[in-house]
């Protein structure tokens, strides 16, 4: 099988590139894969250095956007993994417009590429922050619930998922969505609450933790996220949506708790700080889906993946110089 990752020197995307070349998935074991990334701040070739020699391995620098590139990178390809995105909610606030031009138009370009040479089979990665906002009684989310985004990120990733199926629905373009809970891992850019929060601890520096510290978030192992993305790369059903969750809950607070323990900080290191405008309250998903016709299990225990993480970044501090 010859694949597409776009967005693969990311913090996700490199770890699905890893690993397929690795053969760590059966069912896409012998696999080609070629990485499409435009190498922003977020994205790094080092990320990829365990697979960068392999023969079955090819990086091509550029721009989802641009779309004679993206048929060119496309033509003769049987699976296009999409994750490239911006991705970080503070940063869609302060400037929305770059997460429109990603997001939305640069998945439109791939779709039109994907559709003009003939692709396999499109994956489109998001996230369940296009569902909105639970409350602390509602039920997880299925896959039917309308898509309610309420940040500028949120309602670029729902606008992608429309168009999406859209081509689905409109050209015929076989297509599957996953939509993943909060990932972890490592190799992630210090932006998100993980790795920044680490980041900052090991530097002596406090951490800034919104509001009351009580919005739920559903925790997800990047190991755990990307299996469930080859599962429905490889079997998932054309026109479907497929929720990835964790099935670890935690309150902002309680996860900072956590962090403060693992780096052997206390509560004198937590700077409490005026809330993120719109912040969502709750995430959680049903993954009886994914669960009961793909055989997706969350595998990674989430204390165990949390100090592992944790560790990871102890080794690689000032990986990111700066960046936290």
């Amino acid at each position: 099988m010859r694949i597409l990752v776009t967005g693969g020197a990311g913090f996700i995307g490199s770890h699905f590139v890893r690993q397929t070349v690795q053969n760590d998935y059966p069912e896409l074991a012998g696999s080609e894969v070629t990485v499409v990334d435009k190498l922003t701040y977020a994205g790094r070739r080092e990320n990829l250095a365990p697979v960068s020699a392999s023969p079955r391995f090819r990086f091509v620098e550029g721009d989802i956007c641009d779309t004679r590139l993206m048929t060119q990178s496309m033509r003769g390809m049987d699976l296009v993994v999409h994750f490239a995105a911006e991705s970080h909610v503070d940063r869609s606030i302060s400037g929305a417009e770059e997460f429109v031009r990603t997001n939305v138009l640069g998945t439109q370009a791939l779709l039109t590429a994907a559709s003009d040479t003939g692709v396999g089979k499109f994956v489109h990665v998001s996230t369940d922050e296009v569902y909105g906002s639970l409350g602390a009684d509602e039920e997880p989310w299925t896959e039917e619930n309308p898509l309610a985004p309420n940040s500028p990120y949120a309602a670029s990733k729902a606008s992608a998922d429309l168009m999406v199926l859209a081509f689905h629905r409109t050209h015929g373009l076989p297509v599957c969505l996953t939509r993943g809970s909060n990932t972890y891992g490592p190799y992630q850019y210090p932006e998100k609450i993980i790795p920044l929060f680490v980041s900052r601890l090991l530097a002596g520096q406090k951490v800034p933790l919104y509001g009351d510290g009580e919005n739920i978030r559903d925790w997800l192992h990047v190991h755990d996220h990307c299996r469930g993305i080859a599962l429905v790369a490889a079997g998932g059903k054309s026109g479907e949506i497929y929720n990835v969750g964790g099935g670890t809950e935690l309150t902002n607070r309680a996860l900072t708790e956590r962090l403060l323990e693992l780096v052997g900080a206390d509560a004198s290191m937590v700077e409490r700080v005026a809330d993120r405008k719109g912040h969502d309250r709750r995430y959680a998903m049903d993954i009886s889906k994914i669960s009961d016709t793909l055989g997706y299990r969350p595998a990674v225990d989430f204390d165990e993946g949390l100090a592992a993480t944790v560790d990871w970044y102890r080794r690689h501090h000032g990986l990111w110089q700066g960046a936290a």
